[in-house]
């Protein structure tokens, strides 16, 4: 089985990233390497982290396994709260270097064959790293991504996202619809680079550029992945003035797509001396 390394960047997500780390370790797919990277939290989220892996070494539970017949007494056995074998790595930064490099450091630590990140407030479903492992160990893609919910603080849900079935036209030059519940395979890393730090739409930069140069993508239509909503908490990449940065970067981005998409159809029509009609899709 390969192994999947999840990097989970922290930044001041104290009230979530208990949960959204549990969600990751309680994953029904075995092989897992977790990576936490704090970089420089001041609400007390390095000492959540800290009491968070205590409690994977320590925590117990008991649920009942037995009636007494005699006493009518419940028979109680006790068990790990954490039962599951992880690679656990917690890396904490000397000074604050902003999300993108705080990526790239953890996956620059990461071991697996298979990666990607969890953002520190989302829920990853329990079964989001097998079935988008599935198509990536039967060689059919190189970069997996799956549909999400948007919820709210409540974790109600507030609205079921539904991406396109890959091509890179649709998932491109329309607008960027590859979504964030995503594992490929980590020598894209190695073949074609990083994270660019200086990138206001880091992960739509990186996954264009891994399209650019061949990767396979593949959607599975399936739910697993629940993305927090921050309307009403303008803070981090949701404070105003970063966020229509983060916008106008996937416009300019979105551009580079269709510029790249009908050059490569002139370069074929050229090359064959006729229109060529092709979707760009791969893995499907």
């Amino acid at each position: 089985m390969h192994q999947i390394s999840i990097v989970v960047p922290s930044y001041n997500h104290a009230g979530y990233i208990e949960a959204c780390l549990d969600s990751v370790y309680f994953q029904d797919y075995g092989n897992m390497e977790i990576i936490i990277v704090d970089d420089c939290s001041t609400d007390g989220s390095p000492e959540v982290i800290e009491r968070w892996l205590a409690g994977v070494a320590s925590d117990k539970t008991s649920h009942v396994v037995d009636l007494d017949a005699e006493t009518g007494r419940l028979i109680r056995a006790e068990c790990p709260r954490y039962g599951k074998k992880r690679d656990i790595v917690f890396l904490r930064n000397k000074r604050n270097i902003g999300s993108t490099a705080t990526y790239n450091r953890g996956f620059r630590a990461a071991r697996g064959e298979y990666c990607s990140f969890v953002v520190s407030d989302d829920i990853c479903h329990p079964q989001l790293f097998s079935t988008l492992a599935a198509p990536l160990a039967e060689g059919l893609a190189d970069f997996a991504y799956a549909d999400m919910f948007i919820v709210d603080d409540a974790m109600r849900i507030l609205r079921e996202f539904r991406l396109p079935d890959y091509d890179f036209e649709a998932s491109f030059c329309r607008w960027y619809l590859c979504g964030v519940a995503t594992l490929y395979r980590r020598e894209l890393h190695e073949r074609f680079g990083y994270y660019d730090e200086t990138s206001k739409a880091d992960d739509h930069e990186c996954y264009l550029r891994f399209a650019m140069n061949g990767a396979r993508f593949m959607h599975v239509p399936k739910t697993l992945y629940s993305v927090r909503d921050h309307q009403g908490r303008a803070e981090g990449l949701h404070e105003p003035d970063r966020f229509n940065a983060l916008l106008e970067a996937s416009r300019e981005l979105t551009l580079k797509a269709r510029k790249w998409l009908a050059e490569s159809r002139n370069g074929q029509e050229a090359a064959v001396g006729g229109p060529v009609l092709q979707n760009h899709s791969h893995g499907e």
